[in-house]
């Protein structure tokens, strides 16, 4: 069991740039959990739409906005990490702006930590939202992996970023990769898979979204990050 009966504060970091077509719906989706004790980071990355009006419409003060005060916009993982230094939480999840979490998501994996709480990382499964069609498909069909799985990630990457659920004090010796946008978090956790178990939830507890405007963009990007 936790060793506090107070249950964790968790930051949930949403980094943003341009986001405003479905910000609302990532950040009801937090509001909404089931689990309480959260705080939002929204950290925005010179965003030239409408997303910092539509965060302050929510007017919750557990939501804190920090701003990218240069005008240069910050690879996505380094943008990360800017959040990450504001985060006051004992745990770290993430969720970026054009995708959901099911209600039960906090809950679900704070309740899998009491049964494990040694373990430091959490994912689980998730659907795939298709926007033009809105079709909507499970992404791993299979089990999941649990324990010392860098083998299985190096096989087959099995881990959304908007799934996961970290130990803040990790980040004490560990970073995103300041140069990459799109593969930053593979990166980071086949690191993290090195020395840490990883457990797994089989149910999926986020929806990540695909669009126009993430799909050609982010496989061209993909693929060049790999490369390099």
């Amino acid at each position: 069991m936790l060793k506090s009966k107070k249950p964790p504060l968790i930051s949930i970091l949403v980094n943003c740039y341009n986001g405003e077509e479905f910000l609302h719906y990532a950040i009801k989706s937090i509001v909404e959990q089931t689990y309480k004790n959260w705080e939002i980071i929204f950290f925005d990355n010179n965003s030239s739409d409408n997303s910092l009006k539509i965060i302050k419409k929510f007017q919750n003060k557990k939501i804190k906005i920090f701003r990218n005060k240069t005008k240069n916009i910050f690879s996505l993982y380094k943008a990360r990490n800017l959040a990450l230094e504001k985060a006051k939480g004992d745990f770290i999840a993430f969720l970026d702006a054009d995708d959901t979490w099911n209600k039960n998501k906090l809950s679900s994996q704070v309740n899998t930590l009491k049964k494990n709480p040694t373990v430091s990382i959490f994912y689980s499964n998730f659907h795939i939202l298709f926007q033009k069609s809105q079709k909507r498909v499970l992404r791993f069909k299979k089990k999941l992996p649990s324990g010392f799985i860098i083998k299985n990630l190096l096989k087959d990457y099995c881990i959304g970023i908007n799934t996961l659920l970290i130990k803040k004090k990790i980040f004490k010796n560990y970073k995103f990769n300041a140069k990459y946008n799109i593969i930053g978090d593979f990166d980071l956790l086949i690191k993290l898979s090195l020395k840490f178990k990883i457990i797994a939830n089989q149910k999926s507890l986020a929806n990540y979204r695909i669009h126009e405007s993430n799909f050609s963009k982010n496989t061209k990007m993909y693929i060049e990050e790999l490369e390099k």
